[in-house]
């Protein structure tokens, strides 16, 4: 435990230089237009509405402490270790259906989990957003990003340490809007990938 503190320490303090007038612009994600929804989040949306549509009167990113810092790392490993990683065809018997994990999850099991828990213990949900990526295989995924005053930090289901979003190496392609939880806008830049998705509703 005293190692995983020091650690987290360490990659705070290295979070700070990050932040210099050189660096700043690189870790943050830039947002475009609304776009899409993913189908598994659409689906999700219409078994339960409240959970997509609350809106956010601020949009300000939170200030990362130590504190916070190590709260966000203990919910990624915590969360990490509890849900053994399964698919969605195996748990339910269909493709893209977004959950809550009770035991067992995917990716974006993982990232609604992991963004529950962090909103359980005090931060916005305009900062928890669930973001569709494409690993270095093409493969398509699913991670929660954290927006806090010091770049935007991936809580990812595939590894415990937490990185800025430009060190994960993922091609980002879009997520929840700050503003809205039910809405989702692109990333910039953004390639013209086809996921499962529906129309962006106005």
């Amino acid at each position: 435990m005293r190692v995983i503190k020091t650690l987290s320490a360490l990659v705070l303090l290295a979070t700070s230089f990050m932040m210099s007038p050189a660096f700043a612009a690189d870790v943050f994600m830039k947002t475009g237009a609304p776009t899409s929804q993913p189908i598994g989040h659409y689906d999700f949306c219409q078994r339960l509405p409240r959970e997509c549509n609350i809106r956010s009167s601020s949009i300000e990113p939170i200030t990362l402490t130590q504190q916070t810092w190590d709260m966000i790392l203990s919910v990624n490993h915590s969360v990490n270790s509890r849900i053994r990683p399964d698919t969605d065809m195996n748990i339910y018997g269909k493709e893209e259906y977004w959950a809550y994990p009770v035991t067992a999850g995917d990716c974006e099991d993982y990232a609604l989990e992991k963004r529950r828990e962090l909103h359980k213990r005090g931060l916005p949900l305009s900062s928890l957003l669930i973001t569709v990526v494409r690993k270095p295989d093409g493969e398509g995924h699913a991670v929660l990003t954290v927006r806090t005053d010091r770049g935007d930090f991936i809580l990812d289901n595939l590894r415990n340490v937490v990185l800025n979003w430009r060190n994960s190496g993922y091609t980002y392609l879009k997520r929840q809007s700050s503003y809205h939880t039910g809405r989702w806008v692109t990333i910039v830049p953004s390639d013209n990938i086809v996921v499962g998705s529906v129309k962006a509703r106005k």
